[in-house]
């Protein structure tokens, strides 16, 4: 496992719960604050320390010691202002990487120009993913790249007794297969063996620039 990270994080909405669920589950260590007495509550049985407490107060964050986190993850609700406020008072107290999630794209841009390391915009991202999804048959995920790059699964079908050597997919359509799906099996067979013979019901995970991917036989 990767060597543990400290984080803090600022709103203990569902995307800021989320995030903070996930981190624990990854073996992260949590400190999570709200001014919501009821999500507090809510999230102490799973984070490593939650506390209600404001971010636009700059003392209250340095009592807390978020200036000691690995990352620091602003996720305050449909407040611009106070979203904005939170990183002032972080970047005063000198917390080294700060994430946000931006609420619009002015408040994307004015983050960006804050300096912050990371500006999340989930509606927007979720948005791409389900335009993806509907246009490309077969995608599975969506990788903001800035380059249209996706995930995309394709059964082996009319290639069934080739191995990846033979299809050579990524000098021939520029892709590259990351894992395999045999026979229908839930598990996933990650960085396949270039000469493993495919068989017609097995399926190929494969990543690449989406005209690239649509221009796989079907």
């Amino acid at each position: 496992m990767a060597e543990k990270i400290e984080v803090g994080v600022i709103g203990l909405g569902k995307f800021g719960l989320e995030l903070a669920l996930t981190l624990r589950k990854l073996g992260h260590n949590v400190t999570g604050i709200d001014t919501s007495e009821e999500r507090v509550k809510s999230a102490k049985p799973y984070m490593s320390q939650v506390f209600q407490a404001d971010g636009t107060d700059q003392q209250a964050l340095e009592q807390l010691s978020f200036q000691d986190f690995s990352y620091v993850v602003v996720s305050t609700g449909d407040s611009m202002e106070a979203s904005i406020l939170v990183v002032l008072n972080l970047q005063e107290i000198g917390v080294n990487k700060i994430w946000v999630k931006a609420i619009s794209e002015a408040h994307k841009k004015v983050l960006s120009k804050m300096g912050v390391d990371f500006v999340v915009f989930p509606e927007h991202f979720a948005a791409k993913q389900l335009a993806h999804k509907l246009a490309t048959p077969g995608m599975i995920e969506y990788l903001s790249m800035g380059q249209d790059i996706l995930i995309k699964e394709r059964e082996v079908a009319e290639w069934a007794g080739k191995t990846l050597i033979d299809l050579n997919l990524t000098n021939n359509y520029h892709v590259q297969v990351i894992a395999i799906r045999k026979n229908g099996a839930e598990e996933l067979d990650f960085v396949p063996k270039a000469n493993q013979v495919l068989e017609a019901s097995d399926v190929l995970i494969m990543i690449g620039q989406r005209e690239n991917l649509m221009k796989l036989p079907e």
